[in-house]
């Protein structure tokens, strides 16, 4: 008999996503509750949650949470940080015991600012200055993983069951008008606290669902550009590839969704003149960002969520909404479970983003 944690089932992973377009916070028992009903998904190795509008009072600084093997990288990491940054708080994020979780590092929050002085100097904006330096802890600190670091929103994870690690997080306490989350499967990377999902950078989230073939040319081209993936996991690309796409490169998400699951060529073929220049430009100019192979993401930012599918929908993918709320789910029966009487549900087919974004933006 295989022990737990042992059995490969290569389309397990659970993903879900909740999010309010008028803006209003929940706590996070909902989420919590839907991916509970996926357990099965899922073997013990990892699970996480992402939240946006969490952090109010500390609404216009980077909110910094950080796993640390050692009391040593939490110091030297600190260091870093008090050179390059304004730290307003610091504390160590509050956490429930849990027979079920074990083997934490230490995990602090903090909330900080560029220095202004440093900022000028660099000659860059405040999100590249923060994102570089926090992949320069990544890269340069022993035992010290930024598993996020955006404004008004936060990472959530461990190795465990997402029930168990949504107690041990206590994210019951937390109010967001976004949440996504993840129960993890792994068939080819180790389960470790930071190679759990999400993924982050800025306040870009990825959950997956999925096994990205394209892996290693994608990652060889994003760390062309100043990334590093050196989390272990094959998930940690898309999220440095929406990045680039999107504050590098200036583009839109469905513009991100149409290089990253392109369409066919003899799909772009039948389009009309201007949509297949469009779209050929996208497939040529950017065609090391394609990512292959079975996939369902869901995608959290500041202010919205997208929810994408490979263009073959080799990964399930479920969409409803119920008034002013958008659910999406591995399964249905995660939707329904705190849903159960939605407005409509629909199935978004292969390549096609399902986009949601703050009514009261204007988006």
């Amino acid at each position: 008999m295989k022990k737990e944690g042992e059995v490969r089932i290569s389309s397990g992973c659970a993903i879900c996503g909740i999010f309010c377009k008028d803006g209003r916070r929940i706590t996070g028992d909902a989420i919590k509750r839907s991916i509970s009903v996926m357990h099965n998904r899922s073997n013990g190795l990892g699970g996480g949650f992402a939240a946006y509008g969490i952090y109010p009072q500390y609404k216009d600084f980077f909110a910094l949470h950080i796993f640390y093997d050692s009391l040593s990288s939490r110091e030297e990491t600190e260091r870093f940080l008090d050179r390059r940054f304004d730290i307003i708080n610091l504390s160590k994020i509050p956490i429930r015991q849990t027979p079920r979780i074990s083997d934490a590092p230490l995990v602090w929050r903090y909330f900080v600012t560029p220095l202004p002085h440093m900022l000028a100097d660099s000659q860059l904006d405040e999100d590249e200055y923060t994102s570089r330096a926090m992949i320069r802890i990544n890269n340069s600190i022993q035992g010290a993983y930024v598993v996020s670091c955006g404004k008004d929103m936060g990472v959530f994870k461990a190795v465990g069951y997402p029930e168990d690690v949504a107690d041990f997080y206590r994210i019951d306490e937390y109010e967001g008008y976004s949440w996504t989350a993840h129960g993890r499967y792994p068939t080819n990377t180790p389960g470790w606290w930071a190679g759990s999902h999400p993924f982050s950078l800025l306040d870009l989230t990825v959950v997956h669902n999925g096994e990205i073939s394209s892996y290693d040319a994608n990652r060889r081209a994003v760390e062309m550009y100043g990334y590093s993936c050196n989390l272990l996991t094959d998930t940690e690309v898309i999220t440095y590839i929406l990045d680039y796409l999107t504050r590098k490169q200036g583009l839109g998400l469905k513009e991100c969704a149409e290089v990253m699951a392109a369409p066919f060529w003899s799909t772009i073929a039948a389009k009309d003149e201007e949509e297949r220049r469009r779209l050929s430009y996208l497939r040529k100019m950017f065609s090391a960002f394609l990512v292959t192979g079975p996939f369902s993401i869901i995608v959290g930012y500041s202010g919205g969520m997208m929810a994408l599918n490979d263009r073959l929908k080799l990964r399930s993918l479920v969409a409803a909404q119920k008034g002013d709320t958008v659910y999406f789910s591995s399964e249905e029966a995660a939707i329904r479970v705190i849903e159960p009487a939605p407005d409509r549900v629909w199935k978004p087919r292969g390549g096609e983003a399902v986009i949601v974004s703050l009514e009261r933006r204007g988006i």
